[in-house]
């Protein structure tokens, strides 16, 4: 008989809901959102709240105390290509998520209810976040809309100059056009005048040759 045995078995056995629930709370705290069902939300919900309990103690047993339990793993992000360490999950519990929540005094997570089903065995979906997160998310993202205008007017003002440059390059080709019809046409009369020389040295060859053959008969 289960008497006074808290949790729920999940389908699972004792090491594999461990395991479960130590890296859902260690996503939870990296990206402080994530999408489960409904079943793992429930269960890991009063795991990961006190964990940020033990967060808000700040100490060095408290923090030696959420190792054992939760694990120290690395939260690494994409940069160029490349997965680079940025910090890990107690660093982040202990400097940023505890003293969040220093004035409050419970009741760190939420659940959402989702409308969509898991494909396959059609399990309820739903969201498990921080309270506050949606604050922080708002804040990102008008960080990243200023950055988007700050941008624009650059990418403006590079538009024109390129503009301009072809413009200047255009009238330089339109100035360069005459020089080359006019250095053309000096060579067509360049050769012109070497055809007429030449045809004008012709018959005086000529007569030359008829002078020498007719003193050599003679």
């Amino acid at each position: 008989m289960r008497h006074r045995v808290a949790g729920k078995r999940l389908n699972r056995d004792s090491e594999h809901r461990l395991a479960m629930r130590r890296n859902i709370v260690a996503s939870l705290f990296e990206h402080e959102t994530i999408s489960t069902t409904i079943q793992k939300a429930k269960d890991v919900k009063s795991f990961a709240e006190k964990l940020i309990t033990l967060a808000k103690k700040g100490t060095l047993a408290a923090r030696r105390r959420a190792i054992a339990l939760l694990g120290d793993r690395d939260i690494v992000k994409d940069e160029e290509g490349e997965a680079v360490k940025t910090s890990t999950v107690i660093r982040k519990l202990f400097s940023d998520i505890g003293p969040r929540y220093l004035d409050r005094a419970g009741g760190y997570t939420r659940i959402i209810r989702l409308s969509l089903k898991r494909l396959g065995d059609n399990g309820e979906l739903c969201l498990l976040q921080l309270v506050g997160s949606e604050e922080k998310m708002e804040k990102e993202s008008k960080a990243a809309k200023k950055s988007r205008k700050e941008a624009e007017p650059e990418a403006e003002e590079t538009q024109p100059q390129k503009v301009v440059e072809a413009e200047q390059s255009a009238e330089t080709e339109k100035e360069a056009e005459p020089e080359v019809e006019q250095a053309s046409a000096d060579s067509e009369s360049k050769e012109a005048s070497d055809e007429s020389v030449q045809q004008a040295e012709q018959p005086e060859e000529k007569e030359d040759k008829k002078k020498s053959k007719k003193e050599k008969q003679k």
